[in-house]
């Protein structure tokens, strides 16, 4: 029997190679946690030598996800256009490394984390205009067979100005449009941060959810440095009957291997399970 990469328990773990080993290039950080036997997210597929990652694929490599644009936003217009055209440019790269998960946010954001256009208030007329352009990128997914998904953000302390940061704004446009192709990858470090109260949102949000990506809090490390249960939050996932992928999203906070097996410890097979 063949067991693909990166099942522990009944999740399957995923690590941000943007976020650990770095101080190797990115084709040494993906063997790295190959060897860990966890897929790997990558985040601006701009910044990368593409078919230097695709060759890992022949060595073991499995890519769970990656950013689906380049810039853009989901409200005005220019920025709509530019989404949808940096999504258009994305997917052929995605189905190169074998990804269907394609990530977005609220807005286009600068390499600090920081929106590129700020926003104060969000108002109803924003809500509908991304309401109707997430339903134009879902049609796009359906089109390519990939799913895009609205990753929440915390606004306190890394992503102030972001629109539909809170995860109950992405799960609300994710139901709003209602598609399969459309999806919520929901992030429990942002979560914590800016609405707690974990394990019940997972319970409203699991059939929307796409993909789940954890960090302790605070410092934004690997789970079991920080005030958040995460072995507590992974058997009530796997009581709901959640059994996608679980993304580490996370800066190492000493040894990089150690963070990663830290990760897998929470997330591995539990008793009763």
């Amino acid at each position: 029997m063949v067991v693909a990469r990166g099942v522990h328990g009944p999740f399957v773990l995923a690590v941000c190679a943007e976020m650990v080993f770095r101080d190797l290039p990115i084709v040494e950080r993906v063997r790295r946690l190959t060897r860990l036997d966890v897929q790997v997210e990558i985040w601006d597929w701009t910044k990368h030598d593409i078919d230097a990652l695709v060759s890992l694929r022949d060595e073991g490599a499995v890519y769970s996800s990656m950013t689906g644009y380049v810039r853009g936003g989901l409200v005005e217009p220019s920025a709509v256009a530019d989404l949808l055209a940096t999504a258009e440019k994305s997917i052929p790269v995605a189905k190169r490394l074998g990804i269907t998960r394609l990530n977005l946010h609220g807005t286009g954001l600068r390499g600090d984390g920081l929106p590129v256009v700020p926003v104060e208030k969000t108002t109803g007329a924003m809500w509908l205009a991304a309401r109707d352009t997430l339903a134009r990128m879902a049609e796009l997914g359906a089109k390519n067979d990939v799913v895009f998904v609205l990753e929440n953000l915390n606004l306190a302390v890394d992503h102030p100005g972001v629109p539909f940061a809170r995860a109950d704004d992405c799960l609300a446009l994710v139901q709003a449009v209602d598609h399969p192709n459309l999806r919520l990858m929901l992030d429990l470090y942002h979560a914590q941060i800016g609405e707690g109260n974990l394990i019940d949102l997972c319970r409203r949000a699991l059939p929307f959810i796409g993909e789940i990506q954890v960090a302790d809090v605070p410092g934004r490390c690997e789970p079991g440095t920080g005030e958040i249960n995460y072995p507590r939050v992974a058997a009530a996932l796997a009581e709901l009957g959640y059994r996608g992928t679980v993304g580490l999203e996370g800066w190492p906070s000493g040894d990089d291997t150690a963070a990663v097996e830290r990760f897998r410890a929470a997330f591995g097979v539990k008793e009763g399970w």
